[in-house]
């Protein structure tokens, strides 16, 4: 099999636990080689996030440029955008290059609560609406992230169905609202809207505060699944499945919420592929 490559545009996390750090450890994991963008830096551990220093829209214009033109790149990612420029940067780039199976993780807020832009938010969000998910393959918001993009309260299964008819709205054709954040006892459901219909993937709910970075570990598996031709319904579940089995196995590094531990299933899926 040839080996494929996958691109994540993202911030970096000093503490290693998401952004382009949790991307790259995925990718690996999941069997495909990963590429990165850096779109940001910051100043983060276990307990928040102390600084972020955005890179010039030019130089991660730069970056993607340069890794499209020598290499073919089966997927991306993307994860923290901080600011429009970013964004119009990182779009202008993917389009130029007709770039498939583009996963856009909304990162907006890290799990400390810290907010993750440089700019007013109204600003990104209208980038993010009309400019990035138009592009997008898929979008994987969680319950908050979905809540802010959609301007929609979700308290239940019928309000994230709503929510996803509103993203795929506004031009990309399959959504998956995570439902970590809802109080379902002991069982997380995430739902796919596909356009035609609605998918949910039940899971139990892991009994850990180590989920720093789940997100991006989440929307780095879909992509890596894209990449090997998986469809739709089986990135997603594989993806799930991966994070609930790093979050089994997550450890703590710090005084906060550590990360999933992405290598504990590396026997496992690493034989899958």
């Amino acid at each position: 099999m040839t080996l494929k490559k996958v691109l994540t545009v993202a911030g970096s996390d000093s503490g290693a636990g998401a952004g382009i750090q949790a991307d790259l450890k995925t990718f690996a994991a999941m069997g495909v080689y990963g590429l990165s963008a850096l779109t940001a830096v910051t100043a983060q551990n276990t307990v928040g996030v102390s600084g972020v220093h955005a890179i010039p829209p030019e130089f991660v214009a730069r970056q993607i440029e340069a890794l499209f033109e020598d290499i073919e790149i089966a997927a991306v990612k993307t994860g923290m955008l901080a600011n429009t420029g970013i964004i119009e940067a990182t779009c202008k780039q993917l389009t130029r290059f007709n770039a498939h199976n583009v996963v856009v993780d909304p990162v907006m807020i890290a799990t400390s609560g810290d907010l993750l832009m440089d700019e007013r938010v109204e600003n990104v969000l209208w980038a993010f609406r009309n400019r990035l998910l138009p592009m997008a393959h898929i979008v994987t918001p969680n319950i908050p992230e979905a809540e802010i993009l959609t301007g929609r309260e979700i308290t239940g299964i019928d309000d994230m169905k709503a929510a996803a008819i509103d993203l795929q709205s506004l031009g990309v054709p399959n959504v998956v609202i995570k439902g970590g954040h809802l109080d379902n006892g002991d069982t997380v459901v995430d739902l796919l809207f596909d356009g035609n219909g609605f998918s949910e993937f039940i899971g139990k709910r892991i009994p850990t505060r180590n989920t720093h970075g789940t997100g991006c570990t989440f929307a780095a598996a879909v992509a890596a699944g894209l990449a090997l031709d998986r469809d739709i319904r089986e990135a997603v579940g594989d993806a799930k499945r991966y994070v609930s089995y790093a979050l089994e196995q997550s450890y703590s590094i710090g005084r906060g919420g550590g990360p999933p531990n992405h290598f504990a299933g590396f026997a496992r899926w690493g034989d899958d592929r």
